[in-house]
């Protein structure tokens, strides 16, 4: 069969089909928290697995099952409905962000799966097979094997895809492992769901989306590197749940809390104070910013910082929890990545889960 080439541009604007776009489609940790709870007596009876070394319970990026000593796979599935309009540049997009959970874990991917829904009376076969083509891309970036896949009709366009990596029991990192004293470091800057939402309304410049595209086709292979020098035991990437949700995962699960300092916090540019003055908002932004308000003590942050703490990120950044010890050795391999940030914004304390920003 003859390839299909690229087309020169998109046929249709992609985010015009989409109704919420990027991680900001997840369901909100409101929610998702009840129908999890919903579920919880129809799991009480089973017998857990001894080889699953971490499940859903401390809302991890992905689930880990040991194979023997020295291994263990690590498993996950993302995908999201478009927040660019370039088919290949949205390929790129959702398919980083699922390769993202793997290297949070700080495990390396091995194999993937395509996932991706399409309205094909809608879409011609160029644009479809671009998407597909961006997510190929990445993987082969990632070093990682693109096994296959499968494909639905669908009112919106979704993509991503079903990755398997491998990590050693030793190196995982997860929620469930942050201690009083570790510094927190981000990686990426924030803002790609407020840009984004900006780009949906025609009204983000082209400079700062050109930026957000590119930070968010990044791998954050980093990860797996920190994990394998032993230079961090907890991490987790900052998608859909924003900088306070995913934090506040990461205090749950190992019964601590947090202190941030907002201007230390990190933005893609000053454009975004820009865009949030314009009210482009994502609504998983706000889902957020009102679910953090249980658990996040903001004093006098101003409302615009607010909202890019709670900015429903996609392909976002990896939060580090480093040791005081191992900072400089963690700063050292961030300026080798060449990454986006090398920001210290605040640092785990002992208390109860919840998170003071000052």
């Amino acid at each position: 069969m003859t390839p299909i080439p690229p087309p020169a541009s998109p046929s249709v604007r992609l985010t015009a089909m989409a109704s919420c776009g990027g991680c900001a489609a997840k369901l909100s940790q409101k929610l998702l928290a009840e129908v999890l709870g919903a579920l919880s007596p129809d799991m009480a009876d089973r017998k857990p697995d001894p080889n699953v070394l971490v499940n859903g319970d401390t809302f991890d990026d992905a689930g880990v099952y040991q194979l023997r000593g020295d291994l263990a796979l690590v498993q996950t599935v993302d995908f999201f409905t478009p927040i660019v309009d370039d088919p290949y540049e949205f390929g790129q997009i959702a398919a980083a962000n699922a390769l993202s959970d793997v290297y949070a874990m700080g495990g390396r991917p091995i194999t993937a799966l395509n996932l991706l829904g399409v309205p094909g009376d809608k879409l011609n076969p160029r644009d479809i097979a671009g998407i597909l083509r961006g997510g190929a891309e990445k993987v082969r970036e990632a070093g990682c094997a693109l096994v296959g896949g499968h494909t639905i009709k669908s009112s919106e366009p979704i993509y991503g895809l079903s990755v398997t990596g491998i990590v050693h029991p030793r190196h995982i990192l997860t929620n469930a492992a942050a201690c009083p004293g570790d510094l927190l470091v981000l990686t990426k800057p924030l803002g790609t769901g407020i840009i984004t939402t900006g780009i949906q309304r025609g009204l983000a410049p082209a400079s700062i989306a050109d930026a957000a595209i590119r930070q968010m086709i990044r791998l954050n292979t980093i990860g797996a590197e920190l994990a394998e020098r032993q230079l961090t035991r907890c991490a987790t990437d900052i998608t859909g749940f924003g900088l306070t949700g995913h934090l506040g995962n990461i205090l749950r699960a190992s019964s601590v809390a947090a202190e941030i300092t907002a201007a230390a916090v990190p933005v893609i540019g000053a454009q975004v104070m820009d865009l949030i003055a314009k009210k482009c908002i994502p609504g998983g932004t706000m889902a957020n910013l009102h679910s953090a308000d249980a658990f996040v003590d903001w004093g006098t942050t101003p409302d615009d910082l607010r909202i890019v703490l709670a900015d429903a990120q996609t392909s976002g950044p990896l939060l580090l929890c480093v040791n005081p010890r191992d900072l400089e050795h963690v700063l050292q391999c961030l300026d080798q990545d060449q990454a986006l940030s090398k920001a210290v914004i605040g640092k785990i304390v002992s208390g109860e889960p919840a998170i003071r920003v000052r």
